[in-house]
C-alpha cells in the first residue's frame, strides 16, 4: 500500500508526507529517527479500513527538505500538521523518536490528541541523566557508528543507491533492526531516505540534523525527561518490544502507566522496529484506540 504524496505546511515551509486514506477519525503516524512515512505502510494496509491515516517524514528525513536548525522544530511541527488538517483530536502515533515527539506535542499543548499511542519510545531518565545521554549522541564516536551502521549523510551516484536499496531488502532477515520485516517494505523505507540533490543522491538523515535534533536545552519547559509524562492528561498507551531498546526498563514503564488513569502498557513480542516487524499486531492496536475514540464521541453526542 503506497498512499498518495502530500505536503504538510508548517511555520517555514511544508513536510513531506503519505496520505494512505481511509475514512472516519485522524490518526497521524510519526516515524522514529532514520525512518519516514513509508515504515507505516504495512500498518496502514490494515487499517484503512478503520479511520484517515498520515504519515509524515520529520525534518531532515525521507522526502522533506527541511531541516532543523533547533531541538525542538522536529516535534513542533505536529501542532501545525494537525491544524492544517483540520483534525479534531486525532490518534497520534510515534514510533521510536517518534514516541517522544507525539508526547512532547501534547505535553507542550500544540495537540490536544483523543489518545496518544507510543511505540517503544520512551523517555525513562530525569533531566541530569538525559543530558548525559543526549551529548553523548554528538560526540564524533557517536557519529562515526551512525556512518557505519547507517550510512546517514552518504553521497550516491543513481546506480549506488539503487544498489543499495537491494542489499538493504537482501539483508533484511539478518539485520537486528529489520529481522522479521517484509524485505519490500525495508527496500521502501530504505529508497525514501535519500533525497535528490542535484546528480547526487543523499542518505538521510545527515549527522548534522541528528547533532541538532539531540542538543536539547537544560531549561527548556518541555524536556525528554521522565516528569514529561506528568503533562500528559489524555488517554496514552505505550507499546513495549520485549526485544527492544527499554525491555530491560519495564518496571519504569509500568510506573509511568500506572501514574495516572486511562493509561495501557501492551507488551509485544519483537525487536524495537515494531511497525515495520509486526504491523498486523500493532495496528490492532491503533485499532482499539480508533474504535474507543468513536465510542467516546458517541456518548458525548448523546
Amino acid at each position: 500500500m503506497t498512499g498518495t504524496e502530500i505536503e504538510l505546511p508548517v511555520v517555514d515551509g511544508v513536510l513531506s508526507g503519505v496520505d494512505f486514506g481511509g475514512h472516519g477519525d485522524g490518526v497521524l503516524l510519526v516515524h522514529g529517527s532514520g525512518h519516514n512515512a513509508a515504515a507505516w505502510m504495512d500498518v496502514a494496509y490494515h487499517l484503512v479500513g478503520e479511520c484517515h491515516l498520515i504519515a509524515l517524514d520529520l525534518r531532515g528525513h525521507g522526502q522533506t527538505r527541511l531541516g532543523s536548525t533547533s531541538p525542538e522544530q522536529y516535534w513542533r511541527d505536529i501542532g501545525s500538521v494537525v491544524t492544517a488538517l483540520a483534525w479534531d483530536r486525532p490518534v497520534l502515533v510515534g514510533h521510536s523518536t517518534g514516541g517522544y515527539a507525539v508526547t512532547a506535542a501534547t505535553a507542550s499543548g500544540l495537540v490536544e490528541p483523543a489518545a496518544l499511542c507510543i511505540v517503544d519510545g520512551v523517555v525513562l531518565d530525569d533531566r541530569n541523566a538525559s543530558l548525559a545521554e543526549h551529548a553523548d549522541m554528538r560526540t564524533t564516536e557517536a557519529a562515526d557508528r551512525l556512518r557505519t551502521m547507517f550510512r546517514y549523510g552518504w553521497k550516491a551516484d543513481h546506480d549506488q543507491m539503487h544498489a543499495y536499496v537491494e542489499q538493504c531488502g537482501h539483508e533484511a532477515g539478518g539485520d537486528w533492526l529489520n529481522a522479521g520485516a517484509r524485505p519490500g517494505l525495508v527496500e521502501e523505507v530504505t529508497r525514501r531516505s535519500f533525497l535528490r540533490r542535484g546528480h547526487w543522491w543523499v542518505r538521510r538523515p545527515a549527522i548534522e540534523e541528528v547533532a541538532t535534533v539531540t542538543a536539547v536545552e537544560p531549561d527548556a519547559e518541555v524536556f525528554p525527561a521522565v516528569d514529561l509524562y506528568d503533562r500528559v492528561t489524555c488517554p496514552m498507551t505505550i507499546v513495549l518490544a520485549e526485544d527492544g531498546f527499554y525491555a530491560s526498563r519495564r518496571d519504569e514503564v509500568r510506573a509511568v502507566v500506572d501514574a495516572a488513569p486511562g493509561r495501557r502498557l501492551i507488551d509485544i513480542s519483537s525487536n524495537h522496529n515494531v511497525p515495520m516487524t509486526r504491523p498486523a499486531d500493532l495496528a490492532a492496536i491503533i485499532q482499539d484506540l480508533v474504535r474507543d475514540r468513536a465510542a467516546t464521541s458517541a456518548r458525548n453526542d448523546d
